[in-house]
C-alpha cells in the first residue's frame, strides 16, 4: 500500500484486519486485573480514563481505525468496529457465521417496518436483532457495536439506499430512531450492543453522472438543515443518547461531513449536549482518505495526512476503511502535528468508554454474557419477522377483490414475476444468512393453494410473454410480484427511472388483457403506478417493500385474508416526470419557479400520498368534543418551566375515536396532519405532528385513543433554523385522505423553542 511508505516516528507495523469476534479481556487473573477499568463500580468516564492512560502514543495512533489491533501489553485482543445489522446481524467484515450461528433472524427492511407506524413494533425489532448480535460477540462472532440505524430522510426516490430508512418524513424517522435505538441499547446501564446513527449528514446520493457520494457537495439552507435533514441525528445524539454516529461521504455546503467541525461539534456535541458519555464518531469507510487528494473526493486537502488531521480535530474519533490502498495511518498526521495530543486522547477515551458501557470489561457474570445460541432465531424472533411484515405492507388500491379465497377446489392461481419465488430479493442489502425464506410461492403451497408459476423479467425492456400467458389461461385468478430489488437500487447504485421496467409493464398489460383479474405485488422502493391505474383488470395493488424472511407468508396472509393490511405509504409516489423537474442534486425542499418541491408537505401531485393505505374494512373517525379552541403560547411555556429542552414539553392530547363500520376485524394507523398559515411563508401543504397504530378494531367496535404531541411539533423552522412556536390558526386533518379535522388557536407572542447555532461565514 502507498500510505505505508509514510510511516512515521511513532507507528511502524502494518494493522491487518480482525477476523474473529470480540475477545473479552481477562479482568481476574489478566495484566488488566490491577487497571481500574476492570471495577465496575467505578464510573464508565473514570475506568475509560484507566485504560487510556495505560497506553503509548502509538497503541493509541493503532487504534484509531476500525480494524484496531488492540493493547497487547494489557491483554486487550484485537477488535474490529465494523459490524451491520440493519434488519438483522449481518454478513460484513465483523461478524463470522458458522456452527450454531449459522443464521439470523432476518426482519423486513426499515422501508417496510416504517410504513407500520408501530413504534413499539420497531422496539420490538432492535431489542430481538441486539439480543442475537450480543448472542454472536458473547460466542466470538461478532463485535460490540453495530453500524445501525440509517436514519437519513428518503429525500428523492432515485436513491440506491432509501429502502435501508423508515421514508421521506423526518419526525417519522425520529420516532422510528427513538424506538429502534432503545430496543438496540437496551434500558441500561450496560448497552446490550452500541447502536450507531447514520449517516450524518444530507446524505442521501450514490451517484448521478460524475457526481459520486465521495465528491458530492450537498448545498443544503440552514432552514432545511435544520428542519429536514437533522433531526433523526437530533433525537439519536440529544434525546436517545445513541453510542455512536457515522458521519457521511458527501461535504455539506462546501466541508466535507468527516471534517465538518460545524456538523460534528458545534452542533451535535455542544448543541445537542451529545458528550455526557463521551459518545464517538465513526466515519463511513473510506470518507476521511476521499477528504485528500485522491481522485474521484473532495480533494479538500492535499494529503491523506492532511485529511486525517483535519478530521480527527472536527470530531470524528474512529476512522473505518475497506479499500486496498486507503487504509489511514494517523501517525504521519501526528508527528506533523495537524492533529493534537489532546484530540488523539479525546478520540481513544471516547471509543473505550463506548465499549466499557458495553460491557466489554464486566467479567464473565456482566450484564448480556449470558445470551448464547439458544437466543438465536427463538420463535418469537420468527413470529415478529412475520408480524412487522404483514404491518407493513400497504393495500394502494383495492376493486373489492381482496381478500380473496385461494384454496378452494377448482381454483388456481397464476403467479408471475421475478420475485414470486426468489426468495433472497425479499431480504434487501446488509442482509445476513435467515433460518429459512419463505417466498410468495412456497407460501402459496403451504396453505395448498394450486400454484402455476412462472418467471418475468426485471429491467429488461422486452420480455417473452407466451409462457406467462399460458399459465393464466388455466388459472382464476393473476397475481403478478413485480417492482425492483437490490439490481435495480441499493448502496453505490442510484436509478435515473423511477417508471415501471418496461419489460414488466409490458406483461403486466398483457396478462390485463386476458380478461382475468390481476393483482400487482409491488417489491423494493416506488416505481409510478400510473399506468397500472388505467388498466380495468388490474384489480388490485398492494406494496411490500423489502418483507425479509418470511415476506411470502407474510404477502399471502394478507392477499388470502389471513391477516388484514393497515399499512401506511412512508414516501410519496411521485410520477415519472418528477425526475425530469426535479434535479437529483437539488436538496431544498421547498418548490420554487418549475422546481416542484420535494415530499408530501411540498408537492401537490402525488400518484399515491405519503399516508395513503386502503383496509379491508370502513372506519369512522372522530375527534372527542371538548377539545380546547385556544392556548396561550405563555401559558404552555410557563407550565414547562425548567425543561431542558422546549420542544419536548407536551401540548394537550386529542381524543380520538375510532370506529369499524365494515365487516371485517383490522388495524387503524391513526395520522394526525397540521395544517394553517403560520410561521414563515411558504407554507406546507401539511406536516405530520402525531401518530398512532391500534390494533385489531372488531367490527361494529369503537377503541378510543390519545393522540400524543408535543410543542415541537407544532413548531415550525424559521430561515435561521430557529424553532419557533407562532400565534395562529392550527388545523389537525386526520387520516389521508382527511376523514374529519379540529381547529384551535394559539395566541400571544411568538416563542424560540430551540435556537439554531450559526453556520461560519
Amino acid at each position: 500500500m502507498a500510505q505505508l511508505a509514510l510511516l512515521g516516528l511513532v507507528l511502524t507495523t502494518v494493522v491487518t484486519p480482525v477476523l474473529g469476534g470480540v475477545k473479552y479481556p481477562d479482568c481476574t487473573g489478566g495484566p488488566l486485573k490491577a487497571n481500574l477499568v476492570c471495577d465496575t463500580s467505578a464510573a464508565p468516564a473514570t475506568r475509560a480514563s484507566a485504560l487510556v492512560a495505560a497506553m503509548s502514543n502509538s497503541d493509541k495512533l493503532a487504534n484509531l481505525v476500525n480494524n484496531a489491533p488492540g493493547f497487547s501489553k494489557l491483554g486487550l485482543s484485537a477488535y474490529q468496529w465494523w459490524n451491520e445489522a440493519l434488519h438483522g446481524v449481518a454478513h460484513n467484515r465483523g461478524i463470522s457465521w458458522g456452527g450454531q450461528f449459522d443464521a439470523a433472524t432476518q426482519f423486513p427492511q426499515a422501508i417496510t417496518t416504517g410504513a407500520a407506524f408501530d413504534d413499539a413494533l420497531v422496539e420490538q425489532i432492535g431489542t430481538a436483532i441486539s439480543t442475537e448480535a450480543r448472542a454472536f460477540a458473547n460466542n466470538g462472532r461478532a463485535h460490540l457495536d453495530f453500524w445501525t440505524p440509517d436514519v437519513n430522510p428518503f429525500r428523492d426516490p432515485r436513491w440506491g439506499r432509501g429502502h435501508e430508512t423508515p421514508g421521506e418524513d423526518p419526525f417519522v424517522n425520529k420516532r422510528w430512531a427513538a424506538a429502534f435505538v432503545k430496543g438496540m441499547q437496551g434500558p441500561g446501564p450496560t448497552h446490550r450492543v452500541v447502536a450507531t446513527c447514520k449517516h450524518f449528514a444530507a446524505y442521501d446520493l450514490e451517484n448521478s453522472g460524475s457526481t459520486t457520494r465521495f465528491n458530492f457537495n450537498a448545498k443544503v439552507s440552514t432552514q432545511d438543515l435544520a428542519e429536514y435533514y437533522l433531526p433523526p441525528f437530533q433525537q439519536c445524539a440529544r434525546d436517545s443518547k445513541v453510542g455512536s454516529i457515522m458521519c457521511s461521504y458527501n461535504a455539506v455546503n462546501g466541508v466535507p461531513a468527516c471534517a465538518n467541525s460545524y456538523l460534528m461539534d458545534t452542533i451535535l456535541r455542544k448543541h445537542w449536549n451529545w458528550t455526557d458519555e463521551n459518545q464517538y464518531v465513526v466515519s463511513d469507510c473510506d470518507a476521511v482518505y476521499y477528504l485528500g487528494n485522491a481522485n474521484g473526493g473532495h480533494r479538500y486537502k492535499s494529503s491523506y495526512a492532511a485529511a486525517i488531521g483535519a478530521s480527527l480535530e472536527a470530531g470524528c474519533d474512529n476512522m473505518c476503511w475497506a479499500t486496498d490502498g486507503t487504509q489511514p495511518n494517523a501517525a504521519p498526521a501526528f508527528n506533523s502535528k495537524l492533529f493534537s495530543q489532546e484530540t488523539l486522547d479525546k478520540a481513544i477515551l471516547r471509543q473505550y468508554q463506548g465499549l466499557v458501557k458495553a460491557g466489554l470489561f464486566d467479567g464473565p457474570n456482566g450484564m448480556y454474557r449470558n445470551l448464547g445460541a439458544s437466543n438465536i432465531n427463538t420463535q418469537a424472533a420468527k413470529d415478529l419477522a412475520l408480524r412487522a411484515a404483514q404491518e407493513g405492507i400497504v393495500l394502494l388500491k383495492n376493486d373489492g377483490i381482496l381478500p380473496i379465497a385461494l384454496n378452494s377446489s377448482g381454483t388456481s392461481v397464476a403467479m408471475v414475476g421475478f420475485w414470486a419465488n426468489t426468495a433472497d430479493k425479499m431480504l434487501g442489502g446488509y442482509s445476513g444468512s435467515p433460518p429459512f425464506k419463505h417466498d410468495p410461492v412456497a407460501a402459496a403451497k403451504t396453505m395448498g393453494i394450486t400454484t402455476n408459476f412462472v418467471n418475468g423479467p426485471l429491467t429488461q425492456s422486452s420480455a417473452d410473454t407466451s409462457s406467462a400467458v399460458s399459465a393464466a389461461q388455466k388459472s382464476n385468478v393473476i397475481i403478478y410480484f413485480g417492482g425492483i430489488d437490490n439490481t435495480v437500487e441499493k448502496e453505490s447504485q442510484d436509478r435515473t427511472s423511477i417508471s415501471w421496467p418496461a419489460g414488466q409493464l409490458s406483461m403486466i398489460q398483457k396478462l390485463a388483457g386476458l380478461g382475468k383479474p390481476v393483482i400487482v405485488v409491488k417489491m423494493g422502493t416506488h416505481v409510478d403506478d400510473t399506468p397500472l391505474l388505467t388498466l380495468p383488470n388490474v384489480k388490485a395493488i398492494l406494496w411490500a417493500g423489502y418483507p425479509g424472511q418470511d415476506g411470502g407468508t407474510a404477502v399471502m396472509n394478507i392477499v388470502t385474508g389471513v391477516a388484514a393490511p393497515a399499512g401506511r405509504l412512508p414516501v410519496t409516489m411521485y410520477p415519472s416526470s418528477f425526475t425530469s423537474q426535479a434535479p437529483y442534486t437539488n436538496m431544498a425542499l421547498r418548490p420554487s419557479g418549475s422546481y416542484p418541491g420535494r415530499t408530501y408537505r411540498w408537492f401537490k401531485d402525488a400518484v399515491f400520498p405519503f399516508g395513503h393505505g386502503l383496509h379491508y374494512t370502513n372506519f369512522s373517525v372522530s375527534v372527542a368534543s371538548g377539545f380546547p379552541a385556544s392556548f396561550s403560547i405563555q401559558d404552555l411555556l410557563a407550565s414547562c418551566k425548567g425543561a431542558a429542552y422546549l420542544d419536548l414539553c407536551p401540548f394537550p392530547s386529542v381524543p380520538i375515536a375510532v370506529a369499524n363500520v365494515g365487516s371485517r376485524s383490522s388495524d387503524y394507523v391513526a395520522l394526525g396532519f397540521l395544517t394553517g398559515q403560520y410561521g414563515p411563508a411558504p407554507y406546507p401543504i401539511k406536516t405530520l405532528a402525531a401518530y398512532r397504530r391500534l390494533f385489531a378494531v372488531a367490527p361494529g367496535q369503537s377503541q378510543n385513543a390519545m393522540l400524543e404531541w408535543t410543542l415541537g411539533n407544532l413548531a415550525r423552522v424559521d430561515e435561521k433554523g430557529n424553532l419557533v412556536l407562532y400565534p395562529g390558526r392550527y388545523t389537525l386533518l386526520l387520516d389521508q385522505p382527511t376523514a374529519t379535522n379540529v381547529s384551535f388557536s394559539l395566541t400571544g407572542a411568538e416563542a424560540v423553542l430551540d435556537k439554531w447555532p450559526q453556520p461560519p461565514a
